[in-house]
């Protein structure tokens, strides 16, 4: 089976305004609530979330990728820390069922549709 990954921005901050020093970063709420969540609802879920000090998108945070061998990978943006987690893994776990892993903006969960920024095509081996 194919490792399926989720890359979370850990420095990302939504605010336009400057971060106060002892304020998480957005990045590190979400990968949090993305840690709970799973361990709560979706132990045995065969994917990583993996942390990344930046994905480049730094005026759109929060920012994640999914993505995984042989499948497109996605890139959602302007996430909320606080509610976007329970959205983006059962996305996670249209993914994974997914042979193909390529979805309709119809299909994505409500909260992800008006965050989904692009969809890049796999590479085939």
């Amino acid at each position: 089976m194919s490792k399926h990954t989720l890359f979370v921005c850990k420095s990302c901050h939504r605010s336009s305004q400057r971060r106060p020093k002892k304020l998480p970063f957005d990045g590190d709420i979400l990968i949090d609530q993305l840690n709970n969540l799973r361990a709560e609802k979706f132990p045995s879920e065969e994917f990583e979330i993996q942390p990344v000090e930046c994905l480049w998108a730094c005026k759109q945070g929060c920012v994640v990728a999914v993505s995984s061998h042989d499948k497109p990978t996605y890139l959602f943006v302007n996430l909320s820390p606080d509610k976007s987690a329970s959205a983006l893994m059962e996305f996670m776990q249209m993914y994974i069922k997914s042979c193909q892993g390529a979805f309709t903006w119809e299909q994505l969960p409500k909260l992800l549709k008006s965050a989904i920024f692009t969809q890049i095509p796999p590479i085939k081996s």
